[in-house]
């Protein structure tokens, strides 16, 4: 079964955009630009990995994270985001226990390819 993820932000061509070259590589990706359509499409699949946003309107990535993990504590969180604001949220979320992995933006497609590459490998291994 091919690695499944979720691609949330809320820059339609930055969602749609990744979702494609994750397709072009070989993944299953599907894209919200909103985390509350990510939380309603949680009841019918179960993303691998969440690649998310941080800053968004509503549910920030980093609360989002949280839940998605809350639901399904295998699958893995990777947020981007383009705020230095965002640091101090990280820096909460780590002290509450939460492990997830942040870039930068903007992020080169080909080291966003890599960070997930590495998450699905790492999937591989754990199922093996």
């Amino acid at each position: 079964m091919p690695f499944h993820i979720f691609v949330v932000d809320d820059e339609p061509v930055i969602a749609s955009s990744l979702t494609a070259i994750l397709k072009l590589n070989g993944f299953s990706a599907q894209y919200f630009t909103t985390p509350l359509d990510a939380l309603a499409a949680l009841r019918s699949n179960k993303p691998d990995l969440l690649v998310s946003d941080v800053a968004m309107p509503g549910i920030s990535g980093i609360e989002l994270a949280i839940q998605v993990r809350a639901l399904y504590p295998s699958c893995k969180v990777l947020l981007f985001s383009g705020h230095a604001a965002t640091v101090d949220s990280l820096a909460n979320a780590v002290t509450n226990g939460h492990d997830f992995r942040v870039l930068q933006k903007p992020v080169h497609p080909r080291v966003m390819l890599t960070k997930i590459g590495a998450l699905a490998q790492d999937n591989d291994n754990l199922a093996s």
